[in-house]
């Protein structure tokens, strides 16, 4: 008996664990996909590092979007709208080798972006997204850019379960 309960307590902390509703987007069109959680900038912005880095892809450049609007708003006007806000640019070698392998054309969609952000209007909502690669080309160019898609969704998704 002890036996199973142990095994039932622990599949009780594995459900618990696990996020309460799985992920739905937020914003869904043609261009983009944008998941939003509560919580922190700083956790969420992390936790999307870490599922880059995780798969063994290198971070090429962050680009401090936040920053930017705050340092230039005095130049060019405007109101305050992010909290903060980076994108995070990279890329596959294996499926960018792919995608360019069917249409050298298809380096326009390179390097990839995943974007992080918090608005000044929806303070603690942080919100994860991505431009959606069109499926442009042939049928093997198609498959090797929803190959694209498909990685940054997960990159995405996983950040969002931490």
């Amino acid at each position: 008996m002890p036996r199973t309960l142990i095994l039932l307590a622990a599949l009780m902390g594995l459900i618990l664990a696990a996020p309460i509703h799985a992920a739905e987007p937020h914003r869904d069109t043609e261009h983009m996909r944008v998941y939003s959680i509560e919580g922190d900038f700083e956790w969420y912005r992390e936790a999307l590092e870490m599922a880059i880095v995780d798969r063994g892809i290198v971070i090429n450049n962050v680009a401090h979007i936040g920053a930017m609007l705050s340092r230039t708003g005095a130049d060019v006007g405007g109101e305050a709208l992010f909290k903060d806000a980076q994108a995070l640019e990279f890329c596959s070698a294996g499926l960018s080798r792919q995608m360019m392998e069917t249409d050298p054309h298809n380096i326009v969609f390179c390097p990839y972006v995943v974007a992080v952000y918090e608005t000044v209007d929806e303070p603690g909502v942080i919100h994860l997204g991505y431009r959606r690669p069109a499926l442009v080309g042939d049928a093997d160019s198609r498959q090797a850019l929803q190959a694209v898609e498909d990685l940054l969704d997960e990159i995405v998704r996983e950040a969002l379960t931490f």
